[in-house]
């Protein structure tokens, strides 16, 4: 009588063990899933507001440049007025690298911290060390050239296709009214 129940029993065993490990395959999935869209979400999030605030450093270096005669900023901004800005920016963008440093991989990371040092050298002509014209625009160039490399590796990094539209020709080279007439 036993006897003839076990194949029985034996059924009920085999399909509860299989739905017990297909429901925890399946949960263990969702859960590797959802976590790693919070971490794309957390990457995106940490490089847009890196670039940002590196975005604002620059503009204010640049509006600082175009008071010292530089070109690619149509609102000069005097330094006197700019370098506490420009500290204040500074540090943004040092609290927003800690967490690039967190969360990046190595090569936008490395990316970042090219686009950043780019940055410091154009701030080296909106705090009065540099005034050669040619060196401006050289670092200008620069810093374009590293900005486009940092989106197109944070762009990689989130798996995004394709690469981002490059810079080109931007800046535009603004002249003021007075020379264009």
């Amino acid at each position: 009588m036993v006897w003839e129940q076990l194949p029985a029993l034996a059924g009920v065993i085999v399909g509860a063990v299989g739905s017990y490990t297909a429901t925890s395959l399946t949960e263990r999935s969702r859960w590797r899933r959802a976590r790693a869209e919070r971490w794309d979400q957390k990457r995106l999030d940490t490089y847009a507001s890196y670039a940002n605030a590196l975005k604002h450093q620059i503009n204010i270096a640049q509006r600082m440049g175009a008071a010292r005669g530089f070109q690619h900023a149509v609102d000069p901004l005097d330094p006197e007025q700019g370098l506490p800005q420009l500290a204040e920016a500074e540090a943004r963008r040092a609290a927003e690298w800690e967490s690039v440093l967190l969360v990046g991989d190595a090569e936008t990371i490395g990316a970042a911290r090219e686009w950043h040092e780019a940055v410091w050298n154009v701030e080296l002509y909106a705090r009065g060390l540099q005034h050669d014209p040619a060196g401006w625009e050289g670092a200008v160039r620069r810093m374009s050239r590293a900005r486009d490399d940092f989106y197109a590796l944070a762009r990689r990094d989130l798996g995004i296709s394709g690469p981002p539209p490059p810079s080109g020709n931007w800046p535009r080279v603004w002249q003021r009214q007075e020379e264009a007439n």
